[in-house]
């Protein structure tokens, strides 16, 4: 065998134990931080805060300095709400006749806002609901909304971008557009082809206190008096002697035509009993300082959140929530990641700031207290790459990147992945609207360039379905624990390429910018 070739050989083969060594030591952190001792890690809990202590802990071992506002933390307080059912009711009213609707089976209150004790008012199906200027959409144009509850199916026509029908999707959004044409609450029914979890175990999660900011100017749903989620195998109840079905309304949305917009001939009718209280959470930040006299000054931030969904309702007599994936994963990633740059000694330009926030499971609030009152100046946040869930089931051949084209950013990762040999997709899901449903979007409104990841697959390959069964069968329920099979190496590949994304941001020339098309590319400039 020629020297050159055995030395490459042996060169693959040290790089390949280095991967095993590190996989078994970011799967070491995941272990800690979903074990059942920590309870699934909820918001504001003792087990949450025995986390952000173990993470405070790990970060000063790999040489982060304190980033906090109290050394590694950042204390973020909550108002908490949660739900008496029991004493609380909910029907649909016609002609007169009531016919209550049972809490659970046909729908569920949301408590992402504070929701009015009672509220009687009459239902307009308002088809997606949605309002997108740059498109000339607006499905609530003509309807007479004052008033009353707008009922509105989750998703939108496919010839909105993906980055358009996410903004417009998301809940502040929906509901300032809502708000300005008089409406006084929501009712969304789920598209059964695109809800991630199943109506039978989403209907579990109604009991969970939910949280927002205790700060009342961070509300993103004041004035909102009602809210509730509709099973979509009950909702046809809300349509009969409407002169449409919900039938109709699914064939529709599936061939992708215009929904119709029609009064509903019922008033929602509710009773809510709320306990109120409020709790003090963690965002945990440790700092690697840059070197460069002008760039150091400019910060780079991997994110993952560190809070999960607790102690639930019982799934096969288990109710901890321990959250493996999601996200101890990415918690355990920014830990190696912190370490392995301390290892190699890494001279970096910018400053990189590690931060694992919490409530995100409350609607990424704790990236919206750190996004808007960050430990380091607001405008010198120059990247996020957020790792939440990114799943490391199967070898890493691809890797899906949501905001892919938005940014500069999506030029740094192709460059990254094209060494290490791993080929990138963009999001595959588009309708899921994963872009914003996790905490880079609290940077990306404060108009930070962000990331986020998936480990990615071929449609019809068993990597898809693999993870397919995953978001069915282990998403939000507490089988995402330490039994799951897991692929240690390729986990340890994706910290490498994050780390190499990371060093390439931080040591560049010029700080990350949003594309010149990108819908987000408003929100630098606001």
């Amino acid at each position: 065998m020629p020297r050159t070739v055995a030395l490459l050989l042996a060169s693959m083969t040290l790089f390949s134990a280095d991967l095993a060594r590190e996989g078994v030591r970011w799967w070491s952190h995941v272990q800690v931080l979903a074990d059942d001792k920590m309870e699934g890690r909820n918001t504001g809990s003792e087990g949450h805060r025995k986390a952000a202590q173990f993470v405070s802990t790990e970060f000063e071992r790999a040489g982060l300095k304190p980033a906090g506002t109290s050394g590694y933390i950042q204390p973020v307080e909550f108002a908490v709400r949660k739900l008496d059912e029991p004493a609380s009711s909910l029907a649909i009213v016609r002609k007169g006749r009531v016919t209550p609707l049972v809490l659970g089976d046909d729908a569920s209150f949301s408590l992402r806002a504070d929701l009015a004790p009672d509220v009687d008012a009459p239902a307009v199906f308002v088809g997606f609901g949605l309002v997108v200027p740059e498109k000339g959409i607006d499905d609530l144009a003509g309807l007479d909304l004052k008033g009353k509850i707008a009922v509105f199916l989750t998703g939108g026509p496919s010839s909105i971008p993906s980055a358009l029908k996410a903004h417009y999707s998301s809940a502040a959004e929906r509901w300032k557009a809502m708000q300005k044409a008089g409406a006084i609450g929501l009712a969304s029914i789920p598209n059964p082809r695109s809800m991630d979890i199943p109506w039978e175990r989403a209907r579990l999660a109604r009991l969970n206190p939910m949280m927002s900011l205790a700060d009342e100017s961070a509300s993103e749903s004041r004035g909102e008096q009602f809210a509730i989620n509709v099973n979509p195998a009950r909702a046809e109840k809300l349509f009969a002697g409407s002169g449409h079905t919900f039938a109709e309304i699914l064939k529709l949305a599936d061939a992708d035509q215009k929904l119709p917009r029609f009064p509903l001939g019922l008033n929602f009718r509710a009773h809510v009993k709320i306990d109120r209280s409020r709790v003090e959470s963690q965002n945990v930040a440790g700092l690697r300082p840059g070197e460069d006299p002008a760039l150091k000054n400019e910060y780079v931030i991997f994110s993952a959140h560190l809070d999960h969904l607790g102690m639930g309702e019982p799934i096969n007599g288990d109710r901890i929530y321990n959250g493996a994936m999601d996200d101890a994963s990415g918690v355990a990633s920014l830990i190696e990641i912190a370490t392995l740059m301390k290892e190699a000694n890494a001279h970096l330009k910018r400053s990189v700031l590690f931060l694992a926030v919490t409530g995100e499971e409350k609607g990424e609030q704790g990236s919206l207290y750190f996004a808007t009152h960050p430990t380091v100046p607001k405008s010198a946040i120059v990247a996020d790459i957020n790792m939440d869930m990114f799943l490391p089931l199967f070898p890493l051949k691809y890797l899906e990147v949501q905001g892919l084209a938005e940014s500069t950013l999506g030029d740094d990762i192709r460059a990254v992945c094209a060494k290490a040999g791993v080929q990138v997709q963009a999001d595959k899901e588009p309708d899921k609207n994963r872009f914003i449903r996790s905490d880079q979007y609290s940077f990306i409104k404060q108009g930070v360039p962000a990331l986020a990841f998936k480990f990615g697959w071929i449609p019809g390959s068993p990597e898809e379905k693999t993870f397919q069964d995953w978001i069915k069968n282990r998403y939000h329920a507490p089988s995402d624990d330490l039994s799951q099979p897991v692929d240690k190496t390729a986990a340890a590949q994706f910290n490498r390429i994050l780390l190499d994304l990371g060093e390439r941001v931080a040591n560049a020339k010029d700080r990350p910018h949003w594309k010149p098309d990108s819908f987000f590319r408003r929100f630098a400039s606001e």
